[in-house]
Order: structure tokens, then C-alpha cells, then sequence
């Protein structure tokens, strides 16, 4: 058995404690290829590594946690590996709480191994936390929601997205299960509240759930309420800034659930450049703080 990393309350505890310390503003690694062109770094593995770095220098010390957008370095093979590899050494180094942005979904021990790969101690992808695709499922989940309790991490599931299309599927009902007639978005969020009232061990809960910023909660059936209720369902919520979200609709938006807010932002932050990245970290970090007080 590999031991954890972190003791005591989980991931759920230490992303409270790194909520608390620096704010709920997440910064997203996207090296997309008009972002590298815009920084002066090549389209290659070794830009988007040198991106990776930069962002996780100014992101230090600024705000608590990074998600790494796991495509955009996974487009150059192995090299692209590499170099993300570095990207999240340095993020943990610095005292960065990572979630790798990998949306995996499968079933048994398929979705072990990708839980392994992200998940375990000592891994060269180690994060703390990562994305999951339930739609083969939530108990296709079962392993990676082991995994993550034993090692003390995190999980966000894919529940409510940001993109339009999904929201014929995402607003479905369901005919059979233990959610009858609860839409799917609705079901996946009251089975991972459920996890955490079950295993969680502080204030917060360590399986998180995927909400975007964009949509209509009431349309998709999830009970916001009841992921602001202890222990938290912790919310990622992207869909800020060049998708149309905006910070000061948060508290109409997600309502009770916003207490258990991480608000992801990327290219907003990121198309500041180089230059100005650590300012514009620096003012939303600010402006979201302002909003939430």
C-alpha cells in the first residue's frame, strides 16, 4: 500500500486551509498555441513547459491552486508529458495545490490505472486532485474514489458543465437507479454530497464537483443547497471570464453552494502575458474577494 502524502482531514481540509490562506481564485495552465505565440515561446513541448513554469512562479504565494489543462501539453506526445511533468513538480514544490484537468472516465481497473497515474505518491504526474468523467456511471467512479481516500486526495466530477451542448444530455431524467427522476447533472451532484457525508472527516468534503459558471442550476436539477450543507461538496466552477461569467453574479448563481466556491480562470488571466500575469492574478484575486466578502 503507498502511504499519503497529507494526513489528517484529506484533500478536503487542506483545500479549505488553502482557500482560506490565499483566496478561491484557481488559475488555469492552458498553453494554448495563440497563448505561446503571445508570450514569445515556441509551439513546442518545451514552450508550453516554459509557460507552465512562468504561470506557476507568478501563481505562487498569489492564490492556492492551479489547474493544469492536461490537452494542451498532451498534444506533443511524450515530450508534452515531460514537460508537464516539470510544470507539476514545480507546483508542488512551490506549496500549490494542483488539479490535473484530466476529465478520465472508465470502468475497473482501467480507471484505477488513471487514478494511479494522477493520484498516486510519488507518481511523475502526481497531483492532488483530478477531473472525472461519471457518464459510464458514478459507481464506475468506485475505484478512483477509493484511490483518493486512501491517498488523502481530491476528486472533481463532471456534474453540471459550462458547454451548451451538453445540456440536452446533462438535463436527461433518469428511469432507473437510485436517483429515479432526478435529471443526470442532479443525480452525479447528490451522489457525490452523499460520498462526503459518508467519508468526510472535516468541514470540507474531498470529492468536488464540476459546476460551470454559465449555467441554469434549476434547468439541470441540482440542489445547490444541500453541496453548501457540512461537511461541503467543493465546487470548481470555470466558465469565468471568456465564456461569459462574471464574478459579480456569483452569489445569485450558485446561491448556497457559493461558500464551497473555487473559481477557475484562465485565459482571462493568462492573455495578460508575461508581463502582467502576476498583476492580473493579483486583481482578480481582489475583485473576487470583494464580491464573496
Amino acid at each position: 500500500m503507498v502511504a499519503s502524502r497529507a494526513g489528517g482531514g484529506g484533500f478536503g481540509t487542506r483545500l479549505q486551509q488553502a482557500v482560506g490562506k490565499r483566496g478561491r481564485l484557481c488559475v488555469g495552465i492552458d498553453p494554448h498555441e495563440f497563448l505561446l505565440d503571445a508570450w514569445g515561446l515556441p509551439n513546442t513541448a518545451a514552450g508550453a513547459g516554459e509557460f507552465g513554469l512562468r504561470v506557476v512562479e507568478a501563481a505562487a504565494g498569489r492564490t492556492g491552486v492551479v489547474k493544469p489543462q492536461i490537452a494542451f501539453f498532451e498534444r506533443f506526445g511524450a515530450a508534452g508529458f515531460t514537460a508537464l511533468e516539470a510544470v507539476l513538480g514545480a507546483a508542488r514544490d512551490a506549496g500549490l495545490l494542483v488539479i490535473a484537468d484530466v476529465k478520465r472516465g472508465d470502468v475497473g481497473t482501467t480507471l484505477e490505472a488513471y487514478a494511479k497515474a494522477w493520484l498516486e505518491v510519488g507518481s511523475p504526474l502526481e497531483a492532488d486532485a483530478m477531473t472525472v468523467n461519471p457518464y459510464q456511471g458514478f459507481d464506475s467512479l468506485a475505484a478512483a474514489l477509493e484511490l483518493a481516500e486512501r491517498l488523502d486526495k481530491g476528486l472533481f466530477v463532471l456534474s453540471a458543465t459550462s458547454n451548451p451542448e451538453s445540456t440536452s444530455i446533462q438535463t436527461a431524467r433518469r428511469v432507473h437507479g437510485s436517483q429515479l427522476g432526478a435529471t443526470v447533472a442532479g443525480g452525479i451532484a447528490k451522489r457525490a454530497a452523499a460520498w462526503n457525508a459518508d467519508h468526510a472527516r472535516g468541514e470540507f468534503g474531498s470529492v468536488g464537483l464540476v459546476l460551470g459558471g454559465t449555467v441554469d442550476f434549476d434547468l439541470l436539477g441540482v440542489d445547490l443547497p444541500s453541496l453548501g450543507k457540512a461537511p461541503r461538496t467543493p465546487v470548481l466552477a470555470p466558465g469565468f471570464g471568456h465564456q461569459g461569467a462574471e464574478f459579480a453574479r456569483i452569489r445569485d448563481t450558485f446561491g448556497e453552494a457559493t461558500e464551497s466556491i473555487i473559481v477557475n480562470v484562465s485565459r482571462s488571466v493568462l492573455a495578460a502575458g508575461p508581463d502582467r500575469i502576476t498583476a492580473a492574478i493579483d486583481e482578480q484575486t481582489a475583485e473576487l474577494e470583494d464580491v464573496l466578502s
